[in-house]
């Protein structure tokens, strides 16, 4: 598992994340098993959010009653929670009193005392970014959140946080696979007249986020689009499918593996964060964390998911 230090942070972290929005109505000994061949496969970071489950922190407090973390074991996780949307609404809230009541919901329902990151999950129309910088002081000088970043923001929203947060944005959580991937697409196709891959939706994000050392979180890695079903073994992408065979089979791994490869392969050095609750594709999807995917290959895989190179 190839790993490294998050960048404005001293916190070691491996290059696949394990997702845990769906453990909800899943038995103790089911997600220790998730947990356990997680780390088995050197997948020592864990991704929370306070609306996940059915409940508010439902999935967090389901992780905390089937692990019962002792002090030390919780020392060897990276744990991350998000914060922001109220699905009683909905409706997204940035103020400081929602921060910081939401992540003391997330340290009790997670038996913690710290979040090693909180993210801001999805950007609010009505930030006040002078409240989100009064939360991330209070939690830092509290102890309670080591490092801060943001999830599916712009390179302006994360601007307009920057100039009020004095801590540094360590990351930005984007959607991101080989078939839905206009983070990547849109600069293979600039000024491309025409052709829809270039039309400017993200206003550059990756690029923004590679310049100031903000590591992208890639998740929904095996997604076609938005959550409307996975391209492995997908009939819609025969293509891509028959390049993803191709390379299993000459690397020797499972499709997860290539799938998530044709991420790690970025020189952003991207997270994948896994969504999946299946042990099986947890060990396959880690194999694919530092595939040595060529640069032919990857293009390849690029074109076969339908992006167009000039």
């Amino acid at each position: 598992m190839r790993t490294f230090t998050l960048p404005g942070t001293d916190i070691e972290v491996p290059n696949v994340v394990l997702g845990l929005m769906r453990i909800q109505d899943k038995s103790d000994e089911e997600v220790r098993t998730l947990v356990d061949t997680a780390r088995d496969a050197g997948i020592t970071f864990l991704d929370h959010a306070d609306i996940y489950g059915s409940g508010a922190h439902g999935c967090e407090r389901r992780f905390a009653e089937a692990l019962g973390l002792s002090s030390s074991e919780r020392e060897q996780l990276v744990i991350q929670s998000k914060a922001g949307i109220v699905k009683d609404g909905p409706y997204f809230d940035f103020s400081r009193q929602h921060i910081v009541e939401s992540v003391n919901g997330s340290l009790e329902a997670l038996g913690t005392d710290y979040l090693d990151i909180l993210l801001l999950h999805r950007p609010d129309a009505l930030v006040e970014p002078e409240e989100v910088a009064q939360a991330f002081d209070e939690l830092a000088s509290a102890g309670k959140v080591r490092a801060f970043g943001v999830s599916n923001h712009t390179p302006h929203q994360i601007e307009l946080l920057r100039r009020h947060v004095s801590q540094p944005i360590v990351a930005n959580q984007l959607q991101l696979s080989v078939t839905h991937a206009p983070v990547i697409a849109q600069g293979v196709a600039a000024n491309m007249q025409g052709l829809d891959q270039a039309i400017v939706r993200d206003n550059g994000v990756l690029d923004y986020c590679r310049l100031h050392e903000i590591t992208v979180q890639a998740w929904s890695p095996f997604q076609a689009g938005f959550f409307d079903g996975p391209f492995l073994g997908s009939e819609r992408y025969p293509e891509l499918n028959a390049v993803v065979d191709r390379l299993s089979g000459k690397y020797g791994v499972p499709a997860e593996a290539i799938a998530v490869a044709w991420i790690t392969r970025h020189p952003a050095r991207m997270q994948v964060v896994l969504g999946t609750t299946t042990p099986e594709r947890v060990t396959a999807a880690a194999q694919g964390s530092d595939l040595p995917l060529t640069r032919p290959e990857w293009y390849e895989l690029f074109r076969a998911a339908g992006y167009r190179v000039p």
